[in-house]
């Protein structure tokens, strides 16, 4: 049984969107796979983090689960038992149980009964209908999905809540939330119908670096102090797999360079990667770099904010 997803992501139940979106980008730093390689616990809590946001930033699925309609995995909770609705029970209930069916067979088989009792076609008649088949029910999965597979594709062997094994191909470039059918693998069918399709909603879980919009790909790139003033060629990651890319000489925090056709695939063409300069210092202060500046500064004075100055 899945964990309460309140408790994994560490909020109340009462928390906002905003407080739930932040937590989970908080835990998701930390516990992500590709920031902890070969780390299998923190995989493991990564996807637990990951399926409670998911349930949580629903706002169908989350009144579902509060209300206990679902489970902590989005699957449905049953009934207890079937209920003919608008019917009358005993002393005035709006409801009454249908109750000692065992299977569908049972329910069939009473309901073919009051009909011919009801003015059936005879022995005839009532062979037939024993004899009509039924299809079975569709079902419906939640998945959730690394970024990289749905951008990549990927064929995934999984197992759902109900103990099904399913293949399934991931294509590549899909959505978020987009369903795929896989014909014949639902409920099975009565007295010999066809089975029911399954439904599976793919849930693309956020990636630690790389943000898609529509086609494209977004990233922040950090950049040393060097690279930033010198330019020169330095190795960026993509979907698709690390390449080379020139920074400018002279390129500030929030420059923004395009690498194009390296953001998602989908139906033979593909959209661009964005890359947005960072400049980042070294952890340990430098004493030959402070003492550069420290010289440098008063003879080349400048003034980024100047512009700000008319808004104030």
């Amino acid at each position: 049984m899945a964990a309460d997803p309140y408790s994994v992501l560490g909020v109340g139940k009462e928390a906002s969107e905003k407080e739930i979106s932040s937590a989970y980008r908080k835990l998701a730093k930390q516990f992500h796979p590709d920031l902890n390689p070969g780390n299998k616990d923190a995989e493991s809590r990564f996807k637990q983090i990951a399926a409670a946001h998911d349930l949580l930033s629903d706002k169908e699925k989350r009144q579902k689960f509060d209300r206990g309609e679902i489970d902590a995995e989005g699957q449905p909770v049953p009934e207890r038992g079937w209920y003919r609705p608008h019917a009358e029970g005993a002393d005035g209930a709006h409801y009454a149980s249908s109750g000692g069916y065992e299977d569908l067979g049972d329910m069939f088989s009473d309901l073919f009964r009051e009909r011919a009792a009801a003015g059936g076609r005879g022995a005839g008649g009532r062979g037939r209908r024993a004899q009509m088949q039924f299809p079975g029910e569709d079902v419906s999965y939640n998945l959730p999905v690394d970024f990289l597979e749905a951008a990549r594709g990927a064929k995934k062997r999984v197992t759902m809540p109900d103990g099904k094994v399913l293949d399934i191909t991931i294509p590549e470039g899909i959505k978020d939330r987009q369903a795929l059918r896989l014909k014949s693998q639902g409920q099975p069918g009565y007295n010999g119908g066809p089975p029911g399709d399954a439904y599976v909603e793919l849930h693309i879980q956020p990636h630690a670096f790389f943000e898609r919009k529509d086609e494209d790909v977004h990233l922040e790139l950090p950049i040393t102090l060097g690279e930033a003033v010198l330019g020169g060629k330095i190795e960026v990651p993509t979907v698709h797999g690390p390449v080379s890319m020139t920074v400018p000489k002279g390129a500030n925090s929030g420059t923004t360079l395009r690498l194009k056709g390296r953001g998602i695939k989908t139906g033979g063409t593909a959209g661009d990667q964005y890359v947005k300069l960072k400049l980042v210092l070294p952890e340990q202060p430098d004493p030959e770099l402070e003492s550069f500046v420290r010289d440098w500064a008063p003879k080349h004075a400048h003034d980024p904010r100047a512009a700000m100055r008319s808004f104030a």
